[in-house]
């Protein structure tokens, strides 16, 4: 570049000069064409030194041109490197940007995940917080009223209830609010002519769980107690003083493994139970009545009983029992048999009741099946023997007890319990039955189990027992109806005479016509005595064919919570006894029932 801006710095000095030379050439021949006329101008010093000079400035203005050219190759060379650097620097610029993005990348995540730890963080210790003031409260609640006490690694819980109860019935029983169902009084019976009303507190109930846990099982303790017993002053003139009895007091290892071993006086096997055969799961019928319902198969007995659940849907259980044995009907009228004897006060047995020498206990088997949360199946079978010991020779004229020999038969029964939950829980209905022979008294009512033939052997009556069950539960509100039924079956062999059970050559004719009240022995009526001895009926010897009752009620919860529970309810029955047709007919009765009941329950 920079010879062709010299080239053209000459040219631009050139061209005047060659104009001038140029103009030079005419003039001379012009000159010469006027010698004559005009003398030539000669060439001066000065203008040769101008000529010189302006060369020279010429010279001068080139040199700078090319110093600027120079200058600005170098300002080019320096903008070229500054643009490399730059450029370099760019790159530099670019790749720490790329690696600050993903460095801000990273540690926006990192950011994000502590945040979420913290938020995290936040949201447990505000849970933790919580739990802590929960905790704090049970301890606190804990403290102030515990629901168990500790002892040695055992939890002992309280429970039980206080009763205030009322019941009327239109036909006197003489009997507290513990029905006598079966001694219901026919219409003769001046019992019949007069209503009663009595007030009780005797079913309070008070009863200790003790529970404790070792390695491969858990240990648990039961004992329940009422005041539904008499002692001999126990009366309520005054002090209303009844002596405290024995409901249930066992004890029972669970293993860890299913099997369960529980010994002591139970609720008998025959019960239907709530959850598998689990003790304190008991079935009861709501009602106010402690001797329940008409058709409620049951009893409270020694019992050993060893059970096996299998996965919380089916269990099977045995179970040796405490075994009685209850006699009605008309006997022998001679003493050709001998089945027990009343109570001896010093083997701490009452003596104003029976007691049979039993051969053995009765043996009870139950299957249970729990198909669903909501289903419960029982099928079970009972087996009970009967002893007495005869004496042919006590129907001689002179009796003897020569020949006497024991005989024993063999009873049982076969029974079903079946329950279901309906409407989430809301609704419960059940059915229960129990039938065979010799098994009266696994029902409420109590009838015999046998009867005794001519000859002092002991016959078994054939019975049944039956319940239906209806309940509404609410958080407040408890609904129950029930109606049972009982049925003993006529057992008479004899066409001469009223010997059997149910025989229809029993004498009812008096059973409608009232007496007068009673004479003590030996004729006088002392004080204590002195109308309060009711009139028997005359020739009423009938035998009960079956026992039915209705029964309808509610509970009305007023509080349940931490401090107990408080209900009240009122409960409605109706009871119908109904006998063996007579030589006078088949009489009936009729009982209707109202109670009451106000309880608190322990916690």
């Amino acid at each position: 570049m920079k010879p062709v801006l010299i080239w053209c710095v000459l040219v631009l000095f050139a061209v005047p000069l060659f104009a001038q030379t140029t103009a030079t050439t005419p003039t001379k021949v012009t000159a010469r064409r006027r010698k004559a006329a005009v003398a030539r101008p000669a060439v001066t010093v000065q203008d040769l030194q101008q000529l010189r000079d302006a060369l020279a400035a010429q010279q001068r203005q080139i040199e700078q041109l090319r110093q600027e050219l120079a200058r600005r190759d170098q300002d080019i060379r320096q903008s070229q490197q500054q643009a490399q650097q730059a450029q370099t620097a760019a790159s530099g610029a670019a790749i720490k940007a790329d690696q600050a993005a993903a460095t801000a990348s990273q540690q926006q995540q990192a950011v994000g995940a502590i945040q979420s730890d913290v938020s995290d963080l936040k949201q447990n210790s505000v849970s933790a917080a919580l739990s802590l003031q929960e905790t704090q409260k049970n301890v606190r609640d804990a403290m102030e009223s515990p629901l168990a006490l500790h002892y040695k690694g055992i939890t002992i819980t309280p429970g039980g209830f206080l009763a205030a109860e009322t019941v009327w019935r239109r036909a006197a029983t003489g009997g507290d609010i513990n029905t006598a169902f079966n001694s219901i009084p026919f219409p003769g019976s001046s019992q019949d002519h007069l209503s009663e009303f009595f007030a009780s507190g005797r079913q309070s109930r008070v009863a200790m769980l003790a529970e404790g846990k070792i390695k491969n099982a858990k240990l648990t303790g039961y004992v329940e107690t009422d005041f539904l017993s008499a002692g001999i002053t126990s009366n309520n003139n005054e002090s209303n003083s009844y002596s405290l009895r024995q409901r249930q007091a066992w004890a029972q290892a669970y293993l860890t493994n299913g099997w369960s071993f529980t010994g002591g006086q139970m609720w008998s096997l025959v019960t239907e139970t709530k959850n598998g055969v689990d003790n304190r799961t008991e079935i009861l019928p709501m009602t106010v009545d402690p001797q329940y319902n008409v058709g409620f198969s049951w009893a409270r007995q020694y019992g050993f009983r060893v059970a096996k659940d299998f996965g919380d849907k089916f269990w099977l259980a045995f179970s040796a029992e405490n075994a009685q044995t209850t006699v009605g009907g008309e006997g022998a009228t001679t003493g050709n048999f001998l089945i027990g004897s009343a109570g001896a006060s010093g083997g701490l047995y009452n003596p104003s009741a029976t007691y049979s020498f039993n051969k053995v206990p009765d043996f009870v088997a139950k299957a249970v099946f729990q198909p669903t949360k909501v289903s419960h199946i029982e099928v079970f079978g009972l087996v009970s023997q009967f002893r007495d010991r005869l004496f042919p020779g006590a129907t001689l004229s002179k009796p003897t007890a020569v020949g006497a020999y024991n005989n024993a038969g063999t009873g049982g029964g076969v029974g079903i319990n079946m329950r279901a939950d309906l409407f989430k829980k809301h609704i419960d209905a059940g059915i229960h039955f129990l039938g065979g022979e010799g098994i009266g008294r696994y029902g409420t009512v109590g009838l015999p189990d046998v009867y005794v033939r001519p000859d002092g052997v002991l016959g078994l009556i054939k019975s049944s027992q039956a319940l239906g069950t209806l309940e509404y539960h609410n958080k407040k509100l408890d609904l129950y109806s029930n109606v049972g039924g009982e049925y003993a079956g006529r057992a008479s062999l004899s066409t001469t005479s009223a010997i059997g059970y149910g025989s229809p050559l029993r004498s009812s004719t008096g059973c409608y016509s009232e007496t007068v009240p009673g004479t003590p022995v030996g004729g006088a009526f002392p004080t204590s005595t002195n109308g309060f001895l009711p009139g028997g009926l005359g020739s009423c010897n009938v035998d009960t064919r079956d026992v039915i009752e209705g029964t309808l009620g509610f509970w009305y919860r007023f509080y349940s919570g931490p401090m107990g529970k408080i209900q009240w309810g009122p409960q409605f029955s109706y009871i119908v006894r109904n006998t063996w047709r007579g030589t006078g007919g088949a009489p009936s009765a009729s009982e209707p029932m109202v109670l009451t009941s106000f309880r608190y329950y322990l916690p």
